[in-house]
C-alpha cells in the first residue's frame, strides 16, 4: 500500500535523483582533474561508453558541459573569448564554449574538467571530427574516429540478417576492436571481457527502461515535459550509460512514471495542447523558453532531441552478452544510424510520434549554431504539413548564443501560434456539433 508520504517522495523523484547524479558526475570529473588522472572525451552519438567504462575511464561529454554554460548564463563570455581567439561567429556554439573552457585550463561553472587522455568520436556529426582535432592539437592526445555507415537514402534502412547490414556491422566491429587495443595502450590495462559483459548488462537495463519512459509519456495527460524533464533524463542516459547507478536510476524512473500513469497524475500545468519539439532547446533562456509554451497550456510530450541525443538508449536495443563485441557493433550501427536519420529525415520521426502521442502541434526550432540539426527543417515542416495537416511553428534562435535570442519576438510568434490552435479547435467543435445536430 502506497502512503501519502510515499507518494510525495515518488512524484518528482526522477528529477531530483537525476540532478544529484549530474552533480556526482561533475564531482568525479573534478576529482580526476585534481589528481591528474586519465579521462576520455566523447560525444552523445556513438560515445562507446560501454568500452570506456570497462577501462574505468571517466568520460567527459563536451556537448553536455557546453550546454550547461548556457543554462548557467555564462556561455556568452566563453563565446566571446573563443571568437577573440580566432573562431568564427557562425560555427557551433558548443565547440566555441568548450574551446574557451580548455583555454581556461578546464575551469567550468560546475567544476574543474580534466584534460583528455583520449578522444573518441563518430561521423554522426560533421563537427565532431573537427572538434576532436582541436583537442588533438591542444593536448597531443590520440583521437579515434569510428566510421559508422549511415542510411544511404530515406526508407532504405537495413537490419540484422540482411547481407549489407552484416557487412556494415563487421566493419564497425573491426573498428571497435582497434579502439580496445588503443585503450589498452593508453591505460596500461588489459581488456576484461567479463567486466565488459557487466557494463553491457547495465546498458541493457537502461535502454529497456528509457524505451519504456518514452512509451509512458503517450499518456493523457503527459507524465513529463520532453524538453525540460527530458534534458535531465538525457544527461543521466549519456553520462551513466553502462553503470549500475545509471541502470538503477532508470528503473526507479519507470517506477515513478508508471505510478503517475496509473493514477492519472500529469505535470503541474493543465495540459491543453500536446506538442512535439524538433531541434535542440534554447538553452540561454531554457526555463523561460518552456514557459512561453506552458503559459498557454502547451506541453512537449516528445521530441527528436530525446531521439538523437540519447546515445541510442531510445531504441531499447538489448546487447547479446554471449557475443558482446559483435552485439555492441550491431547496437552502435543501429543507434548512430537511427540518430542521424532522426535529424536528416525528421519528417519520418515526426510522423511516427504524431501517430503515437496524439499531437496538436509541432514546434520546429532551427538554431544558428548547428547546421547538422537545422538543415532541412523547413522542407521537413512543409512535408509534414502536407502529409499530416498538423499546425506547426517555425522559430529560430540558438542553443548557446544569447545574442541571437529574442524573447520578445519569440513570444509574439508563440502567442499567435496558440491563438491559431484555439481557433482551429473552436472550428472543429462547431463542425462536430453541427454534424451531430443533423
Amino acid at each position: 500500500m502506497t502512503t501519502l508520504e510515499d507518494t510525495n517522495d515518488l512524484i518528482g523523484r526522477g528529477n531530483r535523483e537525476g540532478a544529484a547524479l549530474f552533480r556526482e558526475w561533475f564531482a568525479e570529473l573534478g576529482q580526476t582533474a585534481a589528481a591528474g588522472g586519465q579521462a576520455a572525451y566523447v560525444f552523445v552519438m556513438g560515445s562507446t561508453n560501454e568500452i570506456l567504462k570497462t577501462f574505468d575511464l571517466p568520460v567527459v561529454f563536451p556537448e553536455i558541459t557546453s550546454l550547461q554554460t548556457a543554462v548557467r548564463r555564462v556561455a556568452h563570455e566563453l563565446l566571446d573569448e573563443a571568437e577573440d581567439y580566432g573562431y568564427s561567429p557562425d560555427i557551433c556554439g558548443y565547440v566555441k564554449a568548450d574551446v574557451a573552457v580548455q583555454l581556461r585550463g578546464g575551469k567550468h561553472p560546475m567544476g574543474q574538467l580534466p584534460s583528455p587522455t583520449i578522444s573518441v568520436l563518430t561521423n554522426a556529426c560533421n563537427t565532431y571530427i573537427k572538434w576532436g582535432e582541436i583537442w588533438e592539437r591542444m593536448y597531443g592526445t590520440p583521437m579515434f574516429t569510428i566510421d559508422v555507415p549511415g542510411t544511404r537514402q530515406a526508407g532504405t534502412q537495413t537490419f540484422s540478417g540482411n547481407s549489407d547490414f552484416e557487412a556494415d556491422r563487421r566493419y564497425v566491429e573491426t573498428q571497435l576492436g582497434e579502439l580496445i587495443s588503443l585503450c589498452e595502450n593508453v591505460t596500461g590495462k588489459s581488456f576484461d571481457i567479463d567486466k565488459f559483459r557487466e557494463v553491457l548488462g547495465h546498458a541493457n537495463t537502461m535502454s529497456r527502461c528509457w524505451n519504456r519512459v518514452l512509451e509512458l509519456n503517450a499518456a493523457r495527460p503527459a507524465l513529463f515535459n520532453a524538453v525540460t524533464d527530458g534534458t535531465i533524463f538525457l544527461g543521466v542516459a549519456n553520462a551513466f550509460r553502462g553503470t549500475e547507478a545509471g541502470a538503477l536510476y532508470f528503473e526507479r524512473l519507470v517506477e515513478e512514471l508508471e505510478y503517475k500513469a496509473a493514477n492519472n497524475i500529469g505535470q503541474t500545468i493543465e495540459e491543453k495542447y500536446r506538442l512535439l519539439f524538433v531541434g535542440v532547446p534554447c538553452y540561454p533562456i531554457f526555463r523561460r523558453f518552456n514557459e512561453l509554451f506552458s503559459e498557454w497550456g502547451g506541453t512537449f510530450v516528445n521530441s527528436t532531441y530525446l531521439w538523437f541525443a540519447s546515445g541510442g538508449t531510445n531504441r531499447g536495443f538489448q546487447y547479446d552478452l554471449a557475443d558482446p563485441l559483435a552485439s555492441l557493433a550491431e547496437g552502435m550501427l543501429l543507434s548512430v544510424r537511427d540518430a542521424m536519420d532522426s535529424m536528416f529525415y525528421q519528417d519520418v520521426a515526426v510522423a511516427e510520434m504524431a501517430k503515437d502521442f496524439n499531437i496538436d502541434g509541432v514546434i520546429y526550432h532551427p538554431i544558428k549554431s548547428c547546421r547538422t540539426v537545422s538543415t532541412g527543417l523547413a522542407d521537413g515542416r512543409r512535408q509534414m504539413t502536407k502529409d499530416l495537416d498538423i499546425p506547426s511553428l517555425f522559430i529560430e534562435s540558438d542553443m548557446m548564443d544569447r545574442r541571437v535570442v529574442s524573447e520578445a519576438q519569440m513570444k509574439n510568434r508563440i502567442d499567435a501560434f496558440f491563438e491559431g490552435l484555439a481557433t482551429r479547435r473552436q472550428h472543429a467543435a462547431v463542425a462536430t456539433s453541427g454534424s451531430q445536430g443533423r
